[in-house]
């Protein structure tokens, strides 16, 4: 029986530059256009340092490929580590460098909060770019029967709840973040009454 045969290692094969094999509809390009848009220094990422020494990874440069794993589920810095040196979309994003998971995980540990902050400056440009379907309704006095969901009305409670809510799940993700690359682990013990420790012993 026969199998389909792999090429020859040794045959030379045409290589494209990165700009060619990444698809200018890619999810990339729009990270690499929203993070460039970005006042970093107002956001109160670090863009500034001393010029002894070894050049620190612009904090540009480490927010998109945390964007980006954000994006594909990459949770653990080794593994972001490890996308920037095989992946040829995240190798575009940026620009060929690879920052070591230390690096990475550092970026995370120091810019919590700024983190958080761009994540809501994204919803800002999508309604610049009028992204989020926004409508205008009015109505009058007349009362009238109708049929109308909880998923379907809204009130500024309701929204600030949501909004509530979007941030706790930012919180949640970072501290997955945290656990991912060793640095603590949940305890599930935390909420449970004295009644249920005894059962469970």
């Amino acid at each position: 029986m026969d199998f389909k045969k792999g090429k020859n290692r040794n045959t030379p094969i045409r290589l494209d530059s990165l700009e060619q094999l990444v698809d200018v509809k890619n999810e990339v390009r729009l990270i690499d256009l929203f993070v460039d848009s970005l006042d970093l220094d107002a956001l109160g990422f670090r863009v500034e340092h001393a010029s002894q020494g070894r050049p620190p990874y612009h904090p540009s440069t480490l927010l998109k490929l945390y964007i980006y794993g954000y994006l594909n589920r990459i949770r653990s810095s080794r593994e972001l580590e490890k996308a920037s040196q095989i992946n040829l979309e995240v190798m575009w994003l940026l620009r060929q460098l690879s920052p070591d998971h230390s690096t990475i995980s550092n970026f995370r540990k120091e810019h919590p909060k700024q983190i958080k902050a761009v994540f809501q400056q994204a919803i800002s440009v999508a309604d610049y770019f009028k992204l989020l379907g926004k409508k205008l309704v009015a109505g009058d006095g007349t009362k009238i029967a109708a049929q109308n969901s909880k998923k379907n009305n809204f009130s500024q409670s309701k929204i600030d709840q949501h909004l509530k809510y979007i941030d706790n799940k930012l919180s949640e993700y970072i501290e997955v973040l945290a656990e991912t690359d060793g640095e603590k682990k949940r305890t599930h013990r935390k909420n449970r009454s004295p009644k249920e420790e005894k059962k469970k012993v």
